[in-house]
């Protein structure tokens, strides 16, 4: 029997969407038996605490894993991942790799090359989706790749948002607030009429946005919080300058990622308005779970033209998704299949000799 294995580390909370992504898969790893070889995880927040935990976990891991073991890695884990690849390999154990973020692609830590170098490390690569399948291929990539498809996002808290009919919308931003990543919001408000905009995070440096008519700041509130009180009808997804599509590296980097803002709005029992050309829009359309659309200037009209049946069948889409979302789904789906690729590579190689043989 091949053991699952992963390895936690330091989290220095579990407010961040990154944080809180790279938990929640190791509890979902838990639920389907898989075994921590690394030491417990802990929440320090200092970074000379949080580097020496995360190297000693690192350091056990790799002593304690076994021959045939499938070790499911979340990438990118800085400068260990190529070190541990290659013990788990010196070991005969396979390497599954979940992609939460491209180096090369919006913070330009790593060239295009050097990242591909590194991930052709792996047995098997986790892409978020069919757009950063298509990426990792196009650019050399020949591992095996498969695609989470979305975020899970566990949470026992219960959404009890509803919508009032014959009002006007209430939509929600939630993300940290400034010019870098956001500066969309500077220009949104002249285009609010006929709905009203919340928006929720820490950083607000908007230059008075909150003032304005539609528009309201509440400041950062926890997840379950948010989840449990939250009274909206949809959440936004979209990120850069312009109104007009998302641009900037933070708007482009839609094309190819996955918000974890837009499983937490689903966990909310939020449809979703999403950028037309971000990655999660084929999947917010096949889901029948939203609205995709080329500008922020259109939505004010296709609110206003959206009836009340139309809404209702997204919101019940969106319930039973959020049902899927909080027991970890999307990942365990994900799991078990690079499991069984891996699993008919390994009896390939071992039943090839005596084929040949024969």
């Amino acid at each position: 029997m091949n053991r699952i294995c992963f390895i936690t580390r330091n989290y220095k909370d579990t407010n961040s969407a990154g944080n809180k992504a790279k938990t929640d898969m190791e509890n979902i790893l838990i639920s389907l038996g898989a075994t921590n070889l690394g030491l417990q995880r802990t929440f320090y927040k200092s970074h000379i605490i949080a580097f020496f935990l995360n190297l000693c976990g690192i350091i056990k891991a790799s002593l304690l894993l076994s021959p045939n073991d499938r070790l499911v890695l979340q990438y990118p884990l800085k400068k260990y991942y190529t070190w541990i690849c290659r013990i788990a390999h010196l070991r005969n154990a396979k390497v599954i790799t979940l992609v939460h973020d491209l180096g090369s692609f919006r913070r330009r830590k790593l060239t295009i090359p050097q990242e591909i170098k590194r991930l052709s490390n792996t047995d098997y690569i986790i892409a978020l989706n069919s757009s950063m399948k298509k990426w990792l291929e196009e650019h050399g990539c020949q591992q095996s790749i498969g695609t989470l498809d979305i975020w899970d996002y566990l949470s026992n808290q219960i959404s009890q948002s509803q919508h009032q009919k014959e009002t006007k919308y209430r939509i929600i931003y939630a993300g940290t607030l400034n010019l870098r990543k956001n500066t969309f919001l500077v220009h949104f408000p002249q285009y609010i009429n006929s709905f009203d905009l919340a928006l929720y995070g820490n950083g607000n440096n908007l230059h008075g946005i909150d003032s304005l008519p539609h528009i309201s700041y509440h400041g950062f509130i926890k997840s379950d919080e948010l989840i449990a009180s939250v009274q909206a009808d949809f959440g936004l997804v979209w990120d850069g300058e312009s109104l007009d599509g998302c641009t900037g590296s933070w708007g482009e980097y839609l094309k190819y990622n996955n918000p974890h803002k837009t499983s937490l709005y689903i966990r909310c029992g939020l449809p979703i308005i999403i950028w037309k050309g971000a990655a999660l829009a084929q999947f917010i359309e096949q889901e029948q779970i939203g609205i995709c659309i080329t500008s922020l200037t259109e939505l004010d009209s296709i609110l206003s033209m959206l009836t009340e049946d139309e809404y209702r069948k997204m919101k019940q889409n969106v319930l039973h998704l959020s049902e899927k979302l909080s027991k970890g789904y999307y990942f365990k789906q994900a799991v078990n299949k690079a499991l069984k690729i891996l699993q008919s590579v390994s009896y390939t190689h071992l039943t090839l000799p005596t084929i040949l043989r024969v």
